[in-house]
């Protein structure tokens, strides 16, 4: 998953005093009033004499930061790309050996025999969904080729490990982050893709009361250089994307429809996803970028986000921990309509089989083009408690839990989806039980964590 720098920080903001009282004025300059005993007059000499030169100093700061600002973004030298990159701790691309990679990586098999696969850029690749969807597109003899910025949101030997998958299918991810206009630019002149698939993002719902500005910087500024470099683009590729099903935030109209209101998110990050299916539709109305938007809901099963309630539940499961499990009001219950990975990866395919070509040429627009949105869930929602009890027979182990009311930090009671829409415009046909899928994510789990190698993790 493509997440701004600094993600995995704790981010949060400033408490007040306990008593929500400012101290006083006296006491904020405890250096002139008392260590140097300044009488009133001496004081106001000096605060009056310094007062300008405080402000001129501010000023300053500002033009630096402002300066270095608008290079970050706007900046053609290739020098100066080179130095931000090393400065974020990102390798440095480019070079005869990188760009052999990424073309042989974008190559679509048997194209000189007339094959007609496609070629996609996945942004995010080494995200959980990214990582899957970009495997079966290789197989099935698409050019692929991955970017992600291995941000340090959730632990980075897993990406690592979801890379080496990668890489010994035939795909290679270009490490780098989606708001460096340089390097998409790059990616670009030298591959035509016929198709982007935007997975990179902000992920959960819980971190952005911690660390909002990563949602904004990830989700909407990463989200619109994508866009840029898309519309920019002759020809155009086609855009598929991930929204959510956190956008029906409030809605209480059960299931979930294509049609129902979604102007009431309940947590920031499905407000940028909002926002995102907002500015994606703009690019398709005066760009003619070609765009389809799927909103996923409760992605499960292996190599999945440790971040996800049923991956930390495993964990902390085997290890004796106590879990905690919310409720609704009057102890009602919390469900999820979880959908395993294998079925979104079915939905990812056929929303790019299906995507009709942009209409736009080097951000000009020259006819109307496709713009759709769908809903990517299982249609049986299952309360948070009987996935605990589920996992405690797959585990062989009783979980210590511990029943507490929801709080509120964006999280909504429920999510059940319709599909009409999807199974008839993609072939969507979702397949996998909770049951099976967490059977499934169990093994791997235990494969995965309890391997001799990882022992360590414990």
């Amino acid at each position: 998953m493509s997440i701004p720098q600094g993600g995995g920080g704790n981010g949060g903001v400033d408490s007040p005093s306990a008593n929500g009282k400012s101290k006083s004025s006296s006491s904020s300059y405890p250096y002139i009033h008392h260590r140097l005993r300044l009488n009133k007059s001496s004081s106001s000499s000096i605060i009056r004499f310094f007062t300008p030169w405080f402000f001129v100093i501010l000023f300053l700061v500002y033009l630096t930061y402002a300066t270095s600002s608008r290079s970050w973004y706007s900046s053609s030298s290739s020098s100066h790309s080179i130095d931000r990159r090393r400065d974020l701790q990102f390798p440095v691309w480019g070079g005869h050996e990188w760009e052999i990679r990424v073309r042989l990586s974008s190559r679509v098999k048997g194209k000189e025999d007339g094959g007609n696969g496609i070629c996609v850029l996945v942004t995010g690749a080494a995200g959980f969904v990214g990582s899957h969807v970009s495997i079966a597109l290789r197989k099935r003899g698409d050019g692929v080729l991955g970017i992600d910025n291995f941000n340090s949101y959730y632990e980075k030997s897993l990406k690592r490990a979801r890379q080496g998958r990668l890489e010994r299918a035939g795909v290679f991810v270009v490490e780098g982050d989606i708001n460096d206009g340089d390097l998409l630019r790059k990616l670009f002149d030298m591959v035509a893709f016929t198709h982007v698939l935007h997975l990179a993002a902000q992920a959960g719902v819980r971190y952005a009361m911690k660390n909002p500005d990563s949602y904004v910087h990830s989700n909407i500024a990463g989200l619109v250089s994508v866009l840029e470099v898309c519309k920019n683009a002759d020809p155009q590729p086609a855009f598929v994307w991930a929204s959510s099903s956190s956008v029906y935030g409030l809605n209480t109209k059960v299931p979930f429809s294509e049609k129902d209101r979604t102007d009431q998110p309940a947590s920031l990050y499905a407000a940028t996803k909002k926002a995102g299916e907002a500015i994606t539709h703009t690019y398709n109305h005066i760009y003619g970028l070609s765009v389809t938007g799927l909103r996923f809901f409760t992605v499960y099963g292996p190599w999945g986000r440790p971040d996800m309630e049923y991956f930390s539940f495993t964990k902390d499961i085997l290890k004796g921990k106590q879990i905690s499990i919310y409720e609704g009001p009057n102890h009602g219950t919390v469900a999820r309509d979880f959908t395993y990975i294998d079925d979104i990866v079915q939905g990812c395919l056929g929303a790019l089989d299906t995507a009709g070509k942009s209409t736009g040429s080097g951000g000009v627009k020259k006819g109307s083009a496709q713009y759709r949105i769908f809903n990517l869930g299982n249609t049986s929602p299952v309360g948070v408690l009987d996935l605990v009890h589920i996992l405690e027979k797959l585990l062989t182990v009783k979980a210590n839990k511990k029943l507490l009311p929801m709080p509120k930090n964006g999280d909504v009671l429920f999510t059940h989806a319709n599909i009409t829409l999807a199974k008839r415009e993609l072939g969507y046909e979702p397949t996998t039980d909770l049951q099976t899928g967490l059977k499934k994510f169990v093994k791997w789990y235990l494969n995965y964590y309890l391997d001799s190698k990882k022992r360590s993790f414990w």
